[in-house]
């Protein structure tokens, strides 16, 4: 079963006097966007972090964040004061080049500030390289829980991906019917369009009317649309019992499903054929947002 783009999990530890809190977030995106925000004074946890994460996922726009606090009993030997300053200065000057430049910022927290280099800067730890090490010990069980919680909604993406192509398959299954009804009401009025023609046409060749009528008739057969869409929802059906990424896939081949349900309904000559069409162009919509968030 594929795996979603949609996920979130959280996870806390304690050690050294400080607390923290892992947050994993992801939604769908074009391709691999890690996004981190972590103590810069935490030497290696970023880079670890990312490539762990590069490892787990391969597609979606994925922010992981990690907030530091200092127990209540030791907080004011962690606050470097003259950093703080520093930190809110340097806030103040961004917050105005972007306002003059027209960029709206979310508000800081007091999170954020936190986590700025020089505000805590490590100082009131024991050794900022056993923390970082203790905070990354929870790392691996915070991904399997976010790949777990992508499991589950992929699953829910896949059932809903197969009830559409049940529907798509049930559609083509009505056109055809349609197609096959409407090709002797086409025989008997393509055979009255000639009679008509060859008696109001003086000279006309009547191998080359006959020509132009069977060329119509070619242009308006929907065999090979229904074909094509039968081997789409086979495709789509294989790509769903596959392991790893098949979002790419499966969003391309939802393009093919519309172009050969758009073409149905261009050659349709039918108001039950159009029906049928635009009741397919819906149901690959449906099917396209779903595939949105496939991985």
């Amino acid at each position: 079963m594929p795996l979603s783009m949609t996920g979130f999990a959280t996870a806390s530890g304690a050690a050294d006097g400080w607390s923290w809190v892992w947050d994993l977030r992801g939604v769908n995106g074009r391709g691999l966007d890690i996004r981190t925000r972590i103590p810069d004074w935490l030497d290696g946890v970023e880079p670890a972090a990312r490539a762990q994460m590069a490892a787990a996922a391969a597609r979606g726009s994925i922010t992981l964040s990690l907030r530091l606090t200092r127990d209540p009993v030791e907080g004011v030997a962690a606050l470097d004061r003259g950093g703080l300053r520093d930190a809110l200065e340097t806030l103040r000057a961004v917050e105005a080049a972007a306002a003059a430049a027209g960029v709206a910022l979310r508000p800081s927290s007091a999170v954020d500030i936190l986590a700025m280099r020089g505000v805590q800067d490590g100082a009131g730890a024991a050794d900022p390289a056993a923390l970082a090490e203790a905070a990354l010990r929870d790392l691996p069980g915070l991904i399997a829980d976010f790949s777990a919680m992508r499991g589950e909604e992929g699953a829910a993406l896949a059932a809903a991906i197969l009830q559409r192509l049940d529907e798509v398959s049930g559609l083509v299954g009505q056109a055809r019917l349609l197609a096959e009804e409407r090709r002797d009401r086409q025989a008997e009025t393509l055979r009255a369009n000639l009679a008509r023609v060859l008696d109001n046409a003086d000279g006309a060749d009547p191998d080359r009317v006959a020509q132009e009528l069977a060329l119509l008739a070619v242009k308006s057969d929907l065999a090979e649309e229904m074909d094509r869409l039968d081997a789409h929802v086979a495709a789509a059906r294989g790509l769903l019992a596959q392991e790893g990424p098949v979002g790419r896939k499966l969003d391309f081949l939802m393009q093919e499903f519309n172009r050969e349900a758009n073409t149905l309904c261009s050659k349709a000559q039918s108001a039950d054929l159009t029906r049928v069409g635009l009741d397919l162009k819906t149901v690959i919509d449906q099917m396209r947002e779903q595939v949105q968030n496939v991985e």
